[in-house]
């Protein structure tokens, strides 16, 4: 159907009542001297009045024509569409074919039914048939019997777990969940440095689980790990346990269905395992970055199939991160950083902020070794439990930062020689081998919100090294 005939063109279903009551005017129309056709989305021999119905149960047709609704009347003249009528309405019908006296007996006006094109789904399986699509990416064809999964395996695409297997429908239809181009590129991708595009994010997006509207927020978390500052390449190549965690703020997160709350970092929860699984996916499939080649990690982390969470903000009194950084409130964000694992502080009896704080810190000064002060970097999630026992006693986040400071102070005695501070540890003990230096001396310490009933907090630990600042990045549709 490269172009439409001259004439009036039908559009009809059995299952429409609408449809079903204006067959004598088709057949009116059918006898008429010009032109007719009519097609037929769900049974070719309706309407059995009017001769030569096409059979539209492919519903190709329809599709190029454009049909949202059933009947639909359209003109055509110089095989270009002139007009268009939906459901039944005796004087649109008229005008539109120049007929008089259409469908004598009949109600003026009818409304119709929904065109089998907007069946769920299915506006991106004729699109994958029958439309221009101009996707890119290198395609596959699969034998009907053939088990897609297993060759998502043999090919290398998967991270140990089974993929959604990404058919041209499948990524169209993640693609309708951002405003951007397939064809933009979005960063390059370590450790290959290849163009990553926003149709190779949906295409990974597809295999990790994700629905369309989760692609504003991998998109963004994408931008986010390929900041320089982040390091991406240096997380994929280290021996080092790390790997990529997002964190997400804003409205978005609720939309979505985010989990901030109990077992936030662990499974359950759609939104939280296909978004970081996205990532990972991205940098496997996109970037080349795979264990036992670039990915040299001594022993890994379960976060490198996914490590994604929401941070809880309901409470509404301390400020969630994403203000702290300098967003407004009510802006969505991803932000990007790096963590080997979930270190869980379990304190059942501190009643008072002082001596939760002393429990935070005992916790926090162990972090990769005792004495280790260079590039150490943290968040600190504090539960539901534990935050009430700073509320009441009024402490902000940053009362509970500037508490921990002076409590994480590490006696220059006891300092971990190497990460380059060799001459620095030298000079600090032979000037003040009595004095003490902050833990996170050249790293970070992060609070947030989140998780469940329990007296437990816990610490996201990660090497500053690779990523001492986290990276946040505003989400766009």
């Amino acid at each position: 159907m490269s172009q439409l005939s001259d004439g009036l063109i039908a559009v009809v279903k059995r299952e429409c009542p609408t449809c079903v009551l204006v067959e004598p005017v088709l057949a009116q129309l059918a006898g008429g001297a010009g032109p007719f056709t009519v097609y037929s989305q769900d049974d070719p021999a309706f309407p059995a009045r009017v001769k030569g119905v096409v059979d539209d149960r492919s519903l190709e047709a329809s599709y190029r024509i454009g049909v949202q609704f059933v009947p639909t009347l359209v003109r055509v003249e110089g095989g270009k569409e002139t007009g268009r009528a939906f459901g039944w309405n005796r004087a649109e019908w008229e005008a539109l074919s120049g007929a008089r006296g259409l469908g004598p007996g009949l109600p003026e006006n009818r409304v119709g039914c929904g065109s089998r094109t907007e069946e769920p789904g299915m506006q991106f399986r004729l699109a994958a048939r029958f439309g221009d699509h101009r996707l890119r990416s290198r395609q596959i064809e699969v034998e009907e019997e053939a088990d897609a999964i297993e060759l998502c395996y043999e090919r290398g695409w998967t991270d140990g777990l089974p993929v959604a297997p990404p058919t041209v429908e499948r990524v169209l239809a993640m693609l309708a969940g951002t405003r951007h181009a397939p064809d933009e590129v979005v960063g390059i991708m370590p450790p290959d440095r290849v163009e990553c595009t926003v149709e190779k994010v949906a295409v990974n997006a597809v295999m990790a689980g994700c629905k369309p509207e989760y692609m504003p927020v991998v998109l963004a978390a994408i931008e986010a790990a390929l900041v320089p500052e982040f390091g991406l390449h240096g997380v994929l190549c280290t021996t080092n346990a790390v790997a990529p965690v997002i964190m997400v703020n804003g409205p978005i997160a609720k939309r979505i269905g985010m989990n901030s709350k109990g077992n936030v970092f662990g499974q359950g929860n759609r939104a939280n395992a296909a978004i970081g699984r996205a990532l990972q996916l991205v940098v496997r499939n996109v970037g080349g970055g795979r264990p036992g080649e670039i990915d040299r990690a001594c022993f890994g982390t379960p976060g490198k199939y996914t490590f994604c969470f929401a941070e809880d903000e309901d409470d509404g009194v301390w400020e969630p991160y994403s203000v702290e950084k300098g967003f407004g409130k009510g802006v969505s964000t991803v932000t990007a950083f790096t963590g080997d694992g979930v270190a869980p502080v379990i304190d059942q009896s501190s009643r008072t902020p002082e001596e939760l704080a002393r429990s935070y810190a005992a916790c926090l000064r162990t972090l990769y070794h005792p004495g280790q002060v260079a590039d150490v970097a943290a968040f600190l999630a504090v539960s539901p439990e534990h935050a009430r026992v700073f509320y009441a006693a009024g402490w902000t986040k940053q009362r509970v930062k500037d508490e921990l400071a002076k409590l994480l102070r590490v006696p220059v005695r006891d300092l971990k020689p190497g990460f380059g501070l060799d001459k620095e540890l030298e000079r600090l003990r032979r000037e003040d081998p009595d004095g003490t230096v902050p833990k996170f001396r050249t790293g970070s310490l992060n609070i947030i919100r989140v998780g469940g009933t329990g007296l437990f907090s816990a610490i996201i630990s990660g090497l500053g090294s690779i990523t001492i600042n986290p990276v946040t990045k505003e989400i766009k549709a």
